[in-house]
């Protein structure tokens, strides 16, 4: 069946189809299990035998919305058909005044009180906590003027780039080190650094640098340069692409309620994931690609897709109404949409609220 004929078969689905489909998606929502025709015949309001509900089940799985995950068992919703629940029937639900007021207290008392990463932090362990799965929260590179760097030599051939910022921000970062580097060379790198990034933004501090290329050669020797280098990259994430912070919060949740051995092989997929950088960035394309919350389910979502997992995502800006990072909750597929697209919409408005 061709894409534009599915789309047609799905909006025709009458109404006991679609009061059918919908008690399966909700009952999986509920608590993860298949469902069969007999208990769904007992959910309906009106008379349908187990054999009808049957038949129903089998139009909806011919169309991709449902399936067997054993012979003779009942029917859990497919990837496509989560999605054509959220886009067709999911009515959102809305938070209380007081579940806003919690929100608001929260990410504010950490934001007047802290640092942006205190504030973001504690944004990503609320999140965790109201929707039982993973908070998570990428923050874009910072473009605050710049005042120190240090490189102090941890083993010998890695060592901590220290970048203080001007409004206090302190970074901490591990760089590989080129061979053969040296403690006096690391000094001098430094001294260097010093020397032309002080009050500019590390944009600024990179072309600057790229300018005086050829005049560092007659300062600088060579692993002297590249390690000058490699303390901006790894500050900006310039190397790879990567935004500097990832903070997740509430990966214990995850595990509540886990028994199938193919729940817990998912899950070490997503426990893998979390940990890479690499692809950290696609959180921000995806929710930049969008003005507010998006939901992407299983494959969909590019940077969890061998987990199965959903993601729940909305951007935050800052003054200029730029996006500058991006808040969620990523949780099995069964997770409770409704209710938590709202939650990570009016956190993201607060934290933009609070940033301008």
């Amino acid at each position: 069946m061709t894409q534009p004929a599915l789309d047609q078969a799905l909006q025709s689905l009458d109404a006991r189809s679609r009061d059918i489909f919908r008690r399966i998606v909700d009952s999986y929502l509920l608590d993860g299990e298949p469902v069969g025709s007999r208990n769904l015949a007992r959910m309906l309001p009106s008379s349908l035998s187990p054999a009808t509900v049957r038949n129903v089940m089998s139009d909806l799985e011919h169309l991709g919305l449902v399936y067997a995950p054993h012979i003779s068992a009942g029917r859990l919703p497919t990837q496509k058909g989560l999605r054509f629940f959220v886009d067709s029937f999911m009515e959102l639900g809305d938070l209380t005044d007081e579940e806003r007021r919690n929100i608001e207290t929260q990410v504010k008392a950490s934001g007047k009180g802290g640092t942006l990463e205190q504030m973001l932090t504690e944004a990503s362990q609320m999140l965790s906590g109201m929707s039982r799965g993973a908070g998570v929260v990428l923050a874009a590179k910072n473009e605050v003027p710049l005042k120190h760097i240090e490189f102090i030599q941890l083993e010998p051939q890695r060592a901590l780039a220290v970048l203080v910022s001007q409004n206090g921000d302190v970074e901490n970062r591990v760089v590989e080190l080129p061979p053969g580097v040296t403690s006096s060379q690391m000094h001098e790198a430094s001294n260097y650094l010093n020397a032309h990034i002080g009050g500019r933004t590390l944009a600024e501090a990179k072309s600057e640098i790229a300018r005086l290329r050829q005049e560092t050669r007659a300062a600088l020797d060579t692993l002297s340069q590249d390690l000058v280098e490699r303390g901006l990259a790894v500050w900006a994430g310039a190397e790879d692409g990567l935004p500097s912070r990832l903070i997740v919060r509430g990966r214990a949740n995850l595990l509540e309620n886990v028994t199938a051995q193919a729940d817990i092989e998912l899950l070490r997929h997503l426990f893998d994931d979390l940990e890479t950088q690499e692809g950290m960035v696609q959180l921000l394309d995806l929710a930049e690609a969008g003005s507010g919350v998006r939901i992407f389910i299983g494959s969909e979502n590019r940077l969890f897709s061998l987990s199965g997992s959903s993601l729940v995502v909305a951007p935050y800006r800052d003054k200029d109404a730029r996006v500058v990072g991006a808040l969620g909750v990523i949780g099995p597929t069964r997770l409770n949409y409704a209710r938590i697209v709202p939650m990570v919409d009016y956190t993201a408005q607060i934290i933009s609220r609070m940033l301008r």
